[in-house]
């Protein structure tokens, strides 16, 4: 869900509409030549940190659930294989299960960053400004995740695609400094629960299961992207995270989210 602002586009005024100060705003996606639709990564402190999200006619899902799927395919099989590997290393050696306890601090770790970065990174505007730190997390985060709320439905924008690796190939070779069955496991762990995440995340925007749980999650999600959620549901996975921080859907709402029967999804 990052997407680093290197590799967008400022938007010009006239292609996008300012966020009033509620932040909500619709963007707008121009043709510079029949036929060919131009793209603007926005900003979020150009349109606010939950843009409102716009459905042109004629959005085909299944096309879409599968172009997100061809992005997210090569970080699952980097992920899943590296920590295969540091597992097989670990079972190797004879320390199959400290290494299990340290997968299991990796994906409880992970749950807290799951909630951190959404909240704190991927709903926070970072704008130019003067020094050498926010002119990087403007770089960095300020282009991550308004393409997503401002068109939920968007394939190029359900999952970060390879954005995590910039994170991964500084972590990953310093978890090997400690024992490889502890702390290589835990990072490891740590990453393939992200990429996890991101396919549960994909689910609920294109996928529909029968599991009450995942119609619980999945109401949550939806419920965050409408303009009454803004500020809540922070978590994907669960809603721990928003319990102990005060970002929980308010009772009553959360009494209505399930069952959610009529959004239209990519698959039954």
């Amino acid at each position: 869900m990052l997407r680093p602002a290197r590799k967008a586009l400022k938007i010009p005024r006239h292609h996008a509409l300012r966020a009033p100060s509620g932040g909500d705003a619709a963007p707008v996606y121009s043709t510079s030549a029949p036929g060919r639709k131009i793209l603007y990564t926005l900003l979020k402190s150009e349109v606010g940190p939950f843009p409102e999200p716009v459905f042109p006619r004629g959005i085909d899902l299944a096309v879409e659930d599968r172009k997100a799927r061809r992005r997210l395919y090569p970080v699952t099989a980097i992920y899943a294989v590296h920590l295969l590997v540091v597992l097989a290393l670990a079972v190797r050696a004879g320390h199959a299960v400290r290494a299990l306890g340290f997968a299991a601090v990796g994906a409880a770790t992970w749950t807290f960053m799951e909630y951190f970065s959404h909240r704190y990174i991927l709903h926070v505007a970072f704008p130019r400004g003067k020094g050498p730190v926010r002119r990087l997390l403007h770089h960095l985060f300020d282009a991550s995740h308004a393409d997503h709320h401002a068109r939920p439905w968007d394939g190029n924008h359900i999952n970060g695609h390879l954005d995590t690796l910039f994170v991964a190939v500084v972590l990953v070779p310093l978890s090997f400094l400690g024992p490889a069955d502890s702390t290589a496991v835990a990072v490891a762990a740590l990453f393939a629960c992200y990429v996890g995440e991101e396919w549960a995340h994909h689910a609920m925007h294109f996928w529909s299961f029968r599991w009450p749980y995942f119609q619980y999650v999945r109401a949550r999600h939806l419920y965050h992207h409408s303009r009454h959620g803004v500020g809540t549901a922070f978590g994907i996975t669960s809603d721990f995270w928003d319990k102990v921080f005060g970002t929980r859907i308010p009772a009553p709402q959360r009494q209505r989210l399930v069952p959610l029967r009529a959004v239209p999804v990519a698959r039954a």
